[in-house]
Protein backbone atom coordinates (compact mmCIF):
# COMPACT_ATOMS: atom_id res chain seq x y z
CA UNK A 1 0.00 0.00 0.00
CA UNK A 2 2.83 2.41 0.80
CA UNK A 3 4.45 1.81 -2.62
CA UNK A 4 1.18 2.58 -4.38
CA UNK A 5 0.86 5.85 -2.45
CA UNK A 6 4.45 6.80 -3.32
CA UNK A 7 3.86 6.09 -7.02
CA UNK A 8 0.73 8.23 -6.96
CA UNK A 9 2.67 11.08 -5.35
CA UNK A 10 5.51 10.77 -7.88
CA UNK A 11 2.93 10.80 -10.68
CA UNK A 12 1.45 14.02 -9.30
CA UNK A 13 4.90 15.62 -9.20
CA UNK A 14 5.57 14.55 -12.79
CA UNK A 15 2.26 16.09 -13.84
CA UNK A 16 3.15 19.38 -12.12
CA UNK A 17 6.60 19.37 -13.73
CA UNK A 18 5.04 18.87 -17.17
CA UNK A 19 2.70 21.80 -16.50
CA UNK A 20 5.72 23.91 -15.56
CA UNK A 21 7.63 22.94 -18.70
CA UNK A 22 4.66 23.89 -20.89
CA UNK A 23 4.28 27.19 -19.02
CA UNK A 24 8.00 27.90 -19.43
CA UNK A 25 7.81 27.45 -23.19
CA UNK A 26 4.92 29.92 -23.42
CA UNK A 27 6.12 32.83 -21.28
CA UNK A 28 9.56 32.12 -19.85
CA UNK A 29 12.44 34.20 -21.12
CA UNK A 30 14.15 34.56 -17.76
CA UNK A 31 16.72 31.90 -18.66
CA UNK A 32 17.57 33.64 -21.92
CA UNK A 33 18.34 36.81 -19.97
CA UNK A 34 20.52 34.99 -17.43
CA UNK A 35 22.52 32.95 -19.92
CA UNK A 36 22.83 35.55 -22.70
CA UNK A 37 26.13 36.90 -21.36
CA UNK A 38 27.67 33.40 -21.17
CA UNK A 39 27.33 32.27 -24.79
CA UNK A 40 28.84 33.63 -28.01
CA UNK A 41 25.63 33.01 -29.98
CA UNK A 42 22.01 33.57 -28.93
CA UNK A 43 20.74 30.35 -27.38
CA UNK A 44 17.40 29.41 -25.93
CA UNK A 45 17.91 27.00 -23.03
CA UNK A 46 15.50 24.09 -22.84
CA UNK A 47 14.06 22.51 -19.71
CA UNK A 48 13.01 18.88 -19.80
CA UNK A 49 10.89 17.19 -17.11
CA UNK A 50 13.65 14.73 -16.23
CA UNK A 51 15.99 17.65 -15.39
CA UNK A 52 13.52 19.24 -12.94
CA UNK A 53 13.13 18.30 -9.28
CA UNK A 54 10.26 19.42 -7.08
CA UNK A 55 11.82 20.96 -3.96
CA UNK A 56 8.67 22.04 -2.19
CA UNK A 57 4.93 22.36 -2.67
CA UNK A 58 3.05 24.53 -0.23
CA UNK A 59 -0.65 25.27 0.00
CA UNK A 60 -0.88 29.02 0.59
CA UNK A 61 -4.21 29.10 2.42
CA UNK A 62 -3.56 26.08 4.57
CA UNK A 63 -5.97 23.17 4.35
CA UNK A 64 -8.44 24.63 1.88
CA UNK A 65 -8.16 26.31 -1.46
CA UNK A 66 -6.38 25.81 -4.73
CA UNK A 67 -3.55 28.28 -4.22
CA UNK A 68 -0.08 26.73 -4.24
CA UNK A 69 3.56 27.76 -4.16
CA UNK A 70 5.70 25.25 -5.99
CA UNK A 71 9.49 25.44 -5.90
CA UNK A 72 11.35 23.67 -8.68
CA UNK A 73 15.07 23.01 -9.08
CA UNK A 74 15.79 23.00 -12.82
CA UNK A 75 18.87 22.15 -14.87
CA UNK A 76 18.48 23.88 -18.24
CA UNK A 77 20.19 22.39 -21.28
CA UNK A 78 21.31 23.38 -24.76
CA UNK A 79 21.96 21.30 -27.83
CA UNK A 80 21.91 17.55 -27.24
CA UNK A 81 20.89 17.84 -23.56
CA UNK A 82 24.10 19.46 -22.29
CA UNK A 83 23.39 20.86 -18.79
CA UNK A 84 24.35 24.53 -18.58
CA UNK A 85 23.54 25.39 -14.98
CA UNK A 86 21.11 25.16 -12.12
CA UNK A 87 18.20 27.45 -11.36
CA UNK A 88 15.39 27.56 -8.81
CA UNK A 89 11.91 28.74 -9.78
CA UNK A 90 9.09 29.46 -7.33
CA UNK A 91 5.68 29.70 -8.95
CA UNK A 92 2.31 30.56 -7.51
CA UNK A 93 -0.41 28.44 -9.05
CA UNK A 94 -3.94 29.61 -8.35
CA UNK A 95 -7.32 29.73 -10.07
CA UNK A 96 -6.21 33.11 -11.46
CA UNK A 97 -3.22 31.64 -13.31
CA UNK A 98 0.46 30.88 -12.93
CA UNK A 99 2.85 33.56 -11.73
CA UNK A 100 6.63 33.45 -11.30
CA UNK A 101 7.21 34.66 -7.75
CA UNK A 102 10.95 34.11 -7.43
CA UNK A 103 13.82 33.13 -9.70
CA UNK A 104 17.26 32.24 -8.39
CA UNK A 105 20.23 31.43 -10.59
CA UNK A 106 22.49 29.08 -8.60
CA UNK A 107 25.28 28.27 -11.01
CA UNK A 108 26.22 28.69 -14.64
CA UNK A 109 27.97 26.48 -17.15
CA UNK A 110 31.37 25.05 -16.30
CA UNK A 111 33.67 25.03 -19.32
CA UNK A 112 35.31 21.79 -18.14
CA UNK A 113 31.95 20.00 -18.23
CA UNK A 114 31.22 21.02 -21.82
CA UNK A 115 32.05 18.63 -24.67
CA UNK A 116 35.03 19.83 -26.68
CA UNK A 117 32.96 20.37 -29.85
CA UNK A 118 30.61 22.74 -27.95
CA UNK A 119 33.16 24.80 -26.03
CA UNK A 120 33.24 27.42 -28.77
CA UNK A 121 29.70 28.43 -27.68
CA UNK A 122 31.05 29.73 -24.36
CA UNK A 123 32.58 33.19 -24.04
Amino acid sequence: MQLRSRLRTQGNYNFKICLFCNYYRICGNKLEEVYSHVFTVPVQPDIYPYFVDVKQIERVNGFRGFDFLITLDAHPTIGPHIPIGEDVFTYRISPFGIELKKFEHLKGPNKNDFPSNYQDLLK
